[in-house]
């Protein structure tokens, strides 16, 4: 009892902020509130399986705003409407943030006129540092689970193991230098999953605010030297969690600067009764398990629908094209035909992939039945373009294919590419290595 009386009495003397210390927490209360309700960030605390929720700055009259911001304060000339791309730096996204920011300032200044004579924020403060904990942890046993289940940045497609190095972007060297390295990509994943599980219990929020921060630096600068376009979030995270940490910056100076003793954490409990602080961490512990369970339960149907784990194409591989007549007549293996094919690549069931002689790649769809023996092709780019092919496997290793390619007629005899013969897949990992093995 005696220890409730005085954390009630501590709860019941709050301090004078300073002037400067109120203007701050309005400003931040307003900035990465509404960043976190616009953005990824608050959808990421509603995780469905197979359910994309767009993020809410999508929406009008959101959007409205953005798409005028971009156009008389950015001086856009032509502003580009919210798409969904797959990247987080797009023109709308950095003008949201000149959104928020000029809409926080002047929340903050109307807000400092009105609420003047406040002398502090602690109870808002404290429930604003919950919302701000699992926005985080959301976000990080999201991105957590998309690497410890290797989705994010997948092993290379057949069509990758081909592509000349040259042709790849620096996103695309790491993508496939990471996806190349499983292993690696499930330990960097575990670094985030265990950042965003900490940040659930109240007690451990300190050491996950820090696995966190030391997460995201190291995620915004691969963002930030191979031009991954999720530059952005990464740099808000890094945000997030150093707000989280500033209440603790005196205990943690002191603990890895001075050598003496660090005392208890000065943050306050919710509630004034210790049942209703049971019940919030109960709600707590209860609500990071559900958004555990459901990232992981999305990520193992991810892993089944698109991951490594997903259907592949009847005839999976990469086919070398030994011959090839075109209406009729043979095309020899000219590096200057760009018409001719070198190879075929079927990796996904619904498409295939035929690489030209420049190495190049075409890309059609596809409807394979490989009982019947019959394929059928579809262009993106032509509706009415179709092709049909029926096919015949003499041997496992061997595949002839003829018909039709829009108003071409078509013959090619293919054969099976060995794909445990590339020194990608095949190399793996030596405990010994007497000389440096680097290709």
């Amino acid at each position: 009892m005696g220890v409730q009386a005085a954390q009630l009495q501590q709860q019941t003397i709050r301090p004078m902020w300073s002037v400067g210390s109120r203007v701050a927490f309005r400003f931040s209360f307003a900035y990465f509130g509404l960043y976190c309700l616009a953005t990824q960030i608050i959808t990421s605390l509603a995780p469905l399986p197979n359910v994309d929720i767009p993020d809410p700055a999508s929406f009008r009259p959101m959007s409205s705003i953005v798409l005028w911001t971009e156009a008389h304060i950015l001086r856009i000339a032509h502003p580009l409407p919210w798409v969904e791309t797959g990247s987080g730096d797009k023109m709308f996204d950095w003008a949201l943030v000149v959104c928020l920011l000029i809409v926080s300032a002047l929340a903050t200044s109307l807000w400092s006129i009105l609420d003047r004579r406040r002398g502090n924020y602690s109870t808002l403060y404290k429930w604003f540092l919950l919302f701000i904990r699992f926005a985080l942890a959301g976000q990080m046993i999201s991105y957590g689970f998309a690497k410890v289940i290797p989705l994010q940045m997948p092993f290379p497609f057949l069509t990758t193991l081909l592509e000349p190095y040259h042709n790849f972007s620096p996103m695309g060297v790491l993508w496939s230098s990471i996806g190349a390295a499983p292993a690696y990509e499930i330990f960097a994943g575990c670094a985030e999953l265990l950042g965003g599980i900490l940040l659930i219990f109240p007690r451990t929020t300190t050491l996950g605010t820090l696995v966190c921060l030391a997460d995201m630096i190291q995620v915004f600068m691969l963002n930030m030297t191979y031009d991954v376009p999720v530059k952005l979030l990464s740099f808000q995270l890094i945000l997030l969690s150093m707000y989280l940490l500033a209440c603790e910056f005196q205990r943690l100076t002191v603990f890895f600067f001075s050598g003496r003793a660090v005392g208890p954490s000065g943050q306050q409990q919710l509630f004034m009764t210790h049942r209703a602080n049971r019940i919030a961490l109960a709600a707590q512990i209860g609500f990071g398990i559900w958004l555990v369970a459901m990232n992981a339960w999305g990520g193992v149907q991810g892993w089944k629908q698109y991951g490594g784990g997903r259907p592949k194409s009847a005839f999976y591989g990469i086919w070398n094209v030994e011959e090839l007549c075109i209406d009729g007549q043979t095309r020899s293996p000219l590096v200057t035909d760009y018409g001719r094919w070198r190879r075929v690549v079927f990796d996904f069931p619904t498409n295939i992939a035929f690489q030209r002689m420049d190495d190049s790649f075409a890309y059609y769809g596809a409807s394979i039945d490989a009982k019947a023996g019959t394929i059928a092709l579809t262009k993106g780019g032509d509706k009415n373009w179709k092709g049909n092919l029926t096919s015949q496997r003499p041997a496992g290793d061997q595949l002839i294919l003829d018909g039709n390619m829009g108003s071409q007629k078509v013959h090619m005899r293919l054969q099976l590419v060995d794909r445990g013969k590339f020194m990608l897949v095949a190399r793996g990992f030596h405990w010994v290595s007497e000389y440096p093995f680097s290709r």
